[in-house]
């Protein structure tokens, strides 16, 4: 009897082998690909070398698009205040190991030069700086550099070939313009919190700050633009970005649907309100995330997944009635996941023509060999932390360099570098400024 359950059980095992090695030879592609890295030529030119940033943001977007400048070699000055300079510098805990900074300055502000000048003292030195820089990006509320002196208005005046990028939580103009914004009060209003969380739970914010990032995406794109028609007709311009627009242009297909179909949106946890079956699924171990974009990708999963008479259904046989038949078609696919491990069904979809990935804890993630393999995660030298990891620019180039070089830097670290070497200010001025707390 032992004998008999033995071979069957081997007998099982060599049958979804082969069936396994069937279904990745009917599935795998002969293309190869050539993937480009910044490894591949060394000692590239970065595309914005030559190009200063005079850098006038805090906390998150700001910061963020000006790090993407940095990357791609613009000499990015960062005006902080003296004594405490950019809030998140106190974001903690974690702490840079022997400094008061924490690590969430870290994510956003490598490639950067410190300079602390108080601004409202020091509108004379940001206008010499300002005739040095091609591009000033600020994220104060509207109206408020003006008191300064330092808005569009006086600084086109001292540098009329400047870029100026505002970047505000809900513009320069509107009811809401003279509010603070930040990214979950922007993704608050702007509908992302009512559309993520899981299906009947309270709505939730997501785990990074997006609508930051995006922001920060949008603004980098539109100081590029405006470069290039600077190049043309050799004027600059004022760019206005926000938190809300951003947001609700972010929205996308969800806003087509109600825009055009009236239709109301709701939370549907990791599931997709028009795609079936695209979403997490429960395994004996952990998560794993399945996405089939069309009838093709579902058939074969039905295919590894041994169940070929699923896509003949005709509750299943198209996405529109597989969405319409979600609970029957997702209760089906549950059941069979939650039999084995995720590690088991990556094996057996390492070749499959869908999208499939598991839920990664962040240690996982930054333990893929994926991850290892392409050098996302640079290391850096930190004038006190010693070593320090971010992780790097995900975009490369052929021909162009991009990359994380420096560590952020302490604050008003570069302050005398930059008014010596930029402005030419001799040590006399250099002091006289420091004595009267202007500069730190």
């Amino acid at each position: 009897m032992f004998t008999i359950r033995r071979f069957a059980k081997l007998a099982v095992v060599f049958n979804n082998n082969a069936r396994q090695q069937n279904l990745r030879t009917k599935y795998s592609s002969t293309a190869t690909t050539t993937t480009i890295t910044e490894h591949t030529q060394p000692n590239k030119p970065y595309p914005l070398d030559g190009i200063r940033v005079l850098d006038l943001t805090r906390i998150v977007a700001g910061p963020y698009c000006t790090m993407i400048l940095s990357d791609l070699g613009a000499d990015v000055i960062k005006i902080e205040r003296p004594g405490s300079g950019d809030e998140s510098r106190k974001w903690g805990p974690p702490f840079v190991k022997n400094s008061k900074d924490s690590v969430y300055f870290l994510a956003n502000n490598r490639n950067k030069r410190s300079c602390c000048i108080d601004l409202k003292h020091g509108a004379d030195i940001l206008y010499d700086l300002a005739r040095k820089c091609d591009v000033l990006v600020e994220n104060y509320i509207p109206g408020k550099l003006d008191e300064y002196n330092l808005g569009y208005a006086h600084i086109s005046q001292v540098n009329p070939a400047i870029v100026y990028c505002s970047i505000t939580g809900y513009g320069a103009v509107g009811p809401y313009a003279k509010r603070p914004g930040y990214d979950v009060i922007a993704a608050s209003m702007g509908g992302l919190l009512h559309i993520t969380g899981a299906e009947n739970g309270p709505p939730s914010k997501v785990g990074v700050a997006v609508t930051d990032l995006a922001t920060g995406l949008y603004a980098h794109g539109a100081i590029m633009a405006a470069l290039l028609q600077r190049m043309k007709t050799g004027k600059g311009q004022k760019i206005d970005v926000n938190l809300l627009s951003t947001q609700v242009a972010s929205l996308i297909n969800v806003a087509s649907n109600y825009l055009n179909a009236q239709k109301e949106a709701k939370r549907w946890g990791t599931a997709h309100e028009s795609i079936v079956p695209y979403e997490a699924f429960k395994t004996k171990n952990g998560y794993l995330t399945v996405g089939t974009g069309s009838d093709l990708q579902f058939q074969a999963l039905c295919d590894y997944l041994n169940i070929p008479h699923i896509p003949t259904d005709p509750k299943f046989i198209n996405n529109a009635q597989r969405v319409k038949h979600r609970a029957e078609l997702i209760s089906i696919l549950s059941d069979i996941f939650i039999d084995e491990t995720s590690q088991h069904w990556m094996s057996l979809f390492e070749n499959a023509p869908f999208p499939v990935g598991p839920i990664n804890s962040i240690a996982e993630v930054f333990d893929d060999p994926h991850i290892k393999e392409i050098g996302l995660v640079k290391s850096l030298s930190h004038p006190t932390g010693g070593e320090i990891k971010v992780v790097g620019p995900p975009v490369t180039y052929s021909d162009s360099s991009n990359t994380a070089r420096t560590a952020p830097p302490l604050l008003g670290q570069h302050t005398d570098e930059i008014l010596r070497d930029i402005l030419e200010y001799d040590d006399a001025k250099i002091n006289d400024l420091r004595t009267r707390n202007i500069i730190q």
